[in-house]
């Protein structure tokens, strides 16, 4: 049985991946360098560091980073795409003999390189152009009231101001014809895995533990310039709302709070925002079994991480072991 050539380490936001992404590299130098894979939406975008929590260039530096800084906020980063380039990037890091060690917390991104994507028809920028004229003109509700007389069962998950997700849902529904609740039923593609990738998943015990840190942390990127980070975003030109980049928790909220004309509000909307997504990724890290669980807030979350993540390399044979300088090879 092939190994699945990779580690994962996911949690939800705020949990501590980036230092025990470090860490675990640290500790794996002995035996071979790690390089880290992004598994961030929000990361690939550039100029956008101190809402993405972005590791630092000092980080960076430290650890080879991939899949930050690879597209303008105006362009859209699929799961199809994040798929394609991790694939790509595993191979390229484990020919180095390194290990990919694959770290974040956008859950389909996890589930998609897992099981496979869906079927359905690509993105068509034109349609796209279209939906996002007419939400902008008609109201997203309106359009949302579309979606829910061809396809019920998504506009129902749905909420009608929810602008990314209904204009998708209605770009595959004209495109194909079928309501995308369909095509996520249908049968995936054959796992490309020939076993289950060792997945480390820092998970709180106390609520309210994730919950102060996510305050805590929303509060020091206000402090580093957030908002200001958001006004130059706003003052390119190019960029708006309904874009996916300037969807991102965080920027959503202080791009309203710019258009409100106050911010007194924003670290509350924010964290309640951020609490949102966290609660999201937890949901999806619970329907993962194979998962191997770390309590985030113990006292030794660290080490405890550190120790599994080398516990599964072993097991798992990660990377291959280097050969001596002078072995000779039969």
């Amino acid at each position: 049985m092939s190994d699945p050539g990779y580690l994962v380490l996911a949690g939800p936001t705020a949990a501590g991946k980036t230092a025990a992404a470090l860490a675990i590299a640290d500790a794996l130098a002995p035996r071979a360098p790690a390089e880290i894979v992004s598994v961030d939406s929000a990361l690939v975008y550039r100029g956008m560091d101190i809402g993405t929590a972005k590791p630092s260039r000092e980080e960076r530096t430290r650890v080879p980073h991939h899949l930050i800084d690879i597209v303008e906020p105006t362009e859209h980063y699929s799961a199809a795409r994040f798929v394609a380039d991790a694939t790509r990037l595993v191979a390229e890091i484990r020919a180095r003999g390194a290990l990919p060690l694959l770290v974040g917390g956008t859950m389909l991104y996890v589930k998609a390189l897992f099981d496979g994507l869906d079927q359905m028809p690509a993105a068509d920028p034109a349609l796209r152009a279209e939906l996002t004229r007419r939400g902008q003109a008609e109201g997203w509700p309106a359009l949302h009231a579309e979606l829910a007389r061809v396809d019920p069962a998504t506009a129902a998950r749905l909420a009608p101001g929810d602008s990314q997700r209904v204009q998708r849902a209605l770009e595959v529904w004209l495109q194909s014809g079928r309501p995308i609740s369909a095509w996520q039923t249908a049968s995936r593609e054959p796992r490309t895995r020939a076993t289950p990738a060792p997945l480390i998943s820092l998970e709180p015990l106390d609520r309210a533990w994730l919950h102060a840190r996510i305050g805590e942390r929303f509060a020091a990127m206000l402090a580093a310039g957030f908002v200001d980070e958001v006004r130059a975003l706003r003052a390119r030109g190019d960029l708006g709302p309904d874009l996916p980049s300037m969807r991102c928790v965080g920027y959503r909220q202080a791009w309203a709070a710019l258009d409100a004309g106050h911010l007194s509000d924003l670290h509350a909307t924010g964290s309640a925002a951020t609490r949102q997504l966290a609660k999201r990724q937890m949901t999806w890290l619970r329907s993962m079994p194979e998962r191997h669980v770390v309590a985030a807030d113990a006292s030794d979350a660290l080490e405890r991480t550190v120790a599994l993540a080398l516990e599964l390399v072993e097991a798992h044979r990660l990377p291959p072991e280097p050969s001596a300088p002078n072995e000779e090879r039969i």
